[in-house]
């Protein structure tokens, strides 16, 4: 799961939920992926060593190799997301740390807060979002669909223990 919860200390009340989107091609990964791309490209072009007509091949193939360079790199650089909920008795803050941009910030008191999973209208299936202080905000758009689900019966059952006055 690309998430995880973490208390500041045993037995605190206080909880953080840590979100990020999940990074399915490490460096090594990545590394393997342009050099296989890079051999199996250059294959058909060892037939033509020795002549002209390489020369007139390979800048086509080097400037594609460098488009699906650059695709990854970026696409990298663009999953640097990461969304930080701190839950306490008296307050929820939510922090989302764009790639690009600035920070995005929330937070509401914890008894007026509300989570809702709406299975459908949003922009990805089961959408999760928070409401409170007048706003309502999205949490986990990145996770995949069953992440999602899993995310909202997480969180609901925290909120719940949180809101719950002591007899």
């Amino acid at each position: 799961m690309p998430y995880d919860w973490t208390s500041s200390e045993p037995g605190a009340t206080a909880l953080e939920l840590r979100l990020w989107p999940h990074q399915s091609l490490p460096p090594k990964g990545f590394a393997a992926f342009i050099l296989a791309t890079f051999t199996m490209a250059t294959l058909p072009l060892y037939g033509l060593l020795g002549t002209v007509l390489l020369w007139g091949l390979l800048p086509f193939l080097l400037i594609a190799l460098a488009g699906i360079y650059y695709a990854l790199r970026r696409n990298d650089r663009d999953r640097q997301i990461l969304e930080v909920l701190t839950l306490t008795p008296q307050d929820l803050h939510l922090v989302r740390h764009n790639p690009r941009g600035p920070e995005q910030e929330w937070q509401c008191n914890t008894y007026w807060a509300r989570i809702a999973l709406h299975e459908g209208g949003g922009p990805v299936p089961n959408y999760v979002t928070l409401s409170g202080a007048g706003r309502e905000v999205e949490i986990g758009a990145f996770l995949s669909e069953d992440e999602r689900k899993a995310l909202y019966s997480d969180l609901s059952g925290h909120l719940r223990r949180l809101t719950q006055t002591p007899t």
